[in-house]
């Protein structure tokens, strides 16, 4: 008789954000993911509801990677009573230690905005108090549960259920998630992608593939289209170098801190020479940038990238400058002609971004370049629509510079190479979709019935299965 070891789809079902999955075997708990909830102010107030299971039943958490979708919601967890162990990849371990603080210390920042306009609605009165989800030093707390694994090296996290690693090829320490349950004699085997990565990906190694599974859980993000050539990328960041070059203009790129960031400055030093990149200076402006870019340095093992030269944790760039500091930061606006300045938020919803396009905005010999998606609401997003002006701290500015939109980038597989990593296992096992829209889900799931005659299903939230 087959082991009883089941699974329960409680977040990303239907949308591309807050992972989160109960595993179940008959004596144990263990929670697979455990991502915040990202989108509007509504969405978003979901994460303080109260989680969908007994806290004090859980014996495990197990984190594909460090995304805040995937891992944010840990610190929360902890602050509500889990005491038991994190179990996370090395480098994913690493990077935690950077995006989980400053998740915290971006929860105070909103909760000090809402009280404020709070304390404005009831005339100062103090009666309304907003509470930051978790704070800075909550999720600095969280993260002494965490235990870091390498790749391939089995663990028993509870007794009967060994979870093994294997590369995601996503960002730094993702995971494609191996679990192996055994119950007097019977093994059952659950695949879990976490976020699988593109193939033509600059920096990270393909996504592992595996052969054996009794079930596998799919991400689906890109489940309906195709990612455009990264020749065609190559080329199209060739010519906006040339062109910025001929104005004599500055170059700002909107850049998510963890991946997209790290896979321009490998381009870049790969194409040193092609785009004349001797004759700029190129600015990394972001202090959790330059804190994942060191951990991208010191896991340099984990990918088959030359971003960095032999013995150093700079990239490997010509004029090449992190600025942490805030003095430093402010020196660049000095700066006129000849600056590629990479800077956070990759939506342009808040940060350093904010500076450079206030002082280069309005300048029509400077340039923009978009990277990566830009959501629905977010200034990124106004600007890939061709708005004429934008408003930075209350001050109107036109839309003079070139705002070039750049595709290629995406650290998410596309359809094809998700249907190539189902492909991989033997007998094509039960399959399903989670962390997906319900479009990309649907033509995904009719690919894969079509193609390769795959059972499967489109996760629907609060459903269990077994393995």
């Amino acid at each position: 008789m087959a082991p009883d070891f089941r699974v329960q789809f409680l977040g990303a079902t239907g949308e591309v954000t807050g992972s989160m999955y109960l595993l179940r075997t008959p004596r144990h708990a263990v929670l697979l993911e455990c991502g915040l909830v990202q989108g509007s102010r509504k969405e978003e107030q979901r994460n303080a509801q109260a989680f969908p299971f007994a806290i004090e039943d859980l014996d495990a958490v197990i984190l594909s990677h460090a995304h805040i979708d995937h891992a944010g919601r840990v610190p929360l967890l902890v602050k509500r009573g889990y005491t038991g162990p994190v179990y996370a990849q090395n480098a994913t371990r690493e990077l935690a230690t950077i995006m989980l603080p400053d998740s915290g210390y971006v929860n105070e920042k909103e909760a000090e905005r809402e009280q404020r306009h709070r304390d404005d609605d009831d005339g100062g009165s103090g009666d309304a108090v907003f509470e930051p989800l978790y704070t800075r030093d909550e999720a600095l707390a969280c993260l002494k549960q965490f235990h870091g694994l390498p790749y391939g090296q089995p663990a028993e996290v509870v007794p009967g259920l060994t979870l093994t690693y294997h590369d995601a090829g996503h960002i730094l320490g993702s995971a494609i998630v191996e679990l192996c349950y055994r119950d007097n004699g019977t093994d059952r085997t659950l695949v879990f992608s976490g976020d699988l990565g593109y193939r033509d990906a600059p920096v990270m190694n393909r996504p592992a593939r595996l052969r054996h599974a009794d079930a596998v859980i799919m991400e689906s993000t890109y489940g309906d289209r195709l990612h455009r050539d990264i020749g065609e990328t190559l080329a199209e960041l060739g010519g906006v170098f040339e062109t910025a070059r001929a104005g004599r203009g500055n170059i700002l790129i909107p850049a998510f801190t963890v991946g997209r960031t790290q896979d321009l400055l490998y381009l870049m030093s790969r194409n040193v020479q092609q785009w004349q990149l001797d004759k700029w200076q190129i600015y990394l402006d972001s202090p959790m940038g330059i804190a994942a870019t060191q951990a991208y340095a010191k896991y340099r093992h984990l990918y088959g990238a030359r971003l960095f030269a032999d013995g150093c944790s700079t990239p490997a760039l010509p004029h090449f400058l992190a600025t942490p500091g805030t003095e430093d930061s402010m020196q660049i606006n000095q700066v006129t002609s000849g600056a590629v300045i990479i800077a956070g938020s990759g939506m342009c919803t808040g940060g350093r971004i904010h500076h450079h396009l206030k002082n280069n905005i309005a300048r029509p010999e400077c340039h923009v370049v978009i990277v990566g998606f830009q959501a629905i609401g977010t200034l990124g997003r106004r600007l890939v629509d061709g708005v004429d002006e934008i408003r930075l701290w209350g001050r109107k500015l036109p839309v003079r510079a070139s705002i070039h939109t750049v595709g290629g980038l995406s650290a998410h597989a596309d359809q094809r190479d998700l249907l190539d990593w189902y492909r991989a296992f033997d007998d094509r096992p039960p399959l399903y979709l989670v962390h997906g829209e319900t479009e990309p889900q649907q033509v995904l799931a009719a690919k894969l019935r079509g193609e390769l005659q795959a059972p499967v299903t489109i996760a629907a939230h609060g459903a269990t299965v077994a393995v």
